[in-house]
C-alpha cells in the first residue's frame, strides 16, 4: 500500500528557496513570526486572525538556536523546529512556512516584504520588528489582541506541576 507524503509538507519552505514560493502566492502576503512551541487555541485563533487580513499567510519560525537564545528554558523549545514546521503547515490559514535564525525577523521581513506584518497583541505597533520598513513599503501592521488566556509556557508550567505531584 502506498501512502502519499501529506501536501502540508509543500508549504514548508527553506528561506533560500523562498522567492520562488512567494511568486506563486497570492496577494495580499501576510507575514508572522514566533517559537510556536506547543500549538494552542491562543495560537491557532490568532494565525486566523492573521490570515483574514490577507489571501496569504507566510510564517517565519524561530530555529531551535533562535528559541534558546530567548531565554525561555534550558528545555525549550519542547518540540524541534522541524516538528513544530509541521504542525503549523498543516494549519488552513498557514500558506507558508519558513524560518530564521537570527535572534529577529528583520532580515526575513525584508525577504518576504509583506503587505501586511502581524504580531500578537504584546507587541505594540512601534516595537514590531519591521513595521517602519513595511509601512514605508505602503503596507500595513497590526497587533492582533489576545482573545484566550493561553501560553506554552502556561501549558509547561502545568504540566510540571503534575509531574512534581507524581
Amino acid at each position: 500500500m502506498f501512502y502519499p507524503t501529506p501536501a502540508f509538507e509543500d508549504k514548508i519552505c527553506p528561506p533560500e528557496q523562498l522567492a520562488a514560493k512567494l511568486a506563486a502566492l497570492p496577494r495580499p502576503i501576510v507575514f508572522t513570526n514566533g517559537c510556536f512551541d506547543i500549538l494552542h487555541r491562543g495560537h491557532v485563533t490568532y494565525l486566523a486572525q492573521a490570515r483574514a487580513l490577507g489571501a496569504s499567510l507566510v510564517l517565519g519560525l524561530n530555529t531551535d538556536a533562535s528559541v534558546k537564545r530567548q531565554g525561555k528554558g534550558e528545555d525549550r523549545p519542547i518540540n524541534n523546529e522541524h516538528n513544530r514546521a509541521a504542525v503549523l503547515a498543516a494549519l488552513e490559514s498557514v500558506s507558508l512556512v519558513t524560518w530564521f535564525d537570527s535572534d529577529t525577523p528583520a532580515a526575513l521581513i525584508e525577504l518576504v516584504k509583506p503587505d501586511v506584518l502581524v504580531k500578537g497583541g504584546d507587541w505594540t505597533v512601534d516595537k514590531i520588528v519591521g513595521s517602519a520598513e513595511t509601512l514605508a513599503r505602503g503596507g500595513q501592521v497590526h497587533s492582533i489582541p489576545f482573545l484566550f488566556a493561553t501560553s506554552t509556557t502556561q501549558t509547561i508550567n502545568k504540566i510540571r506541576a503534575v509531574e512534581d505531584q507524581a
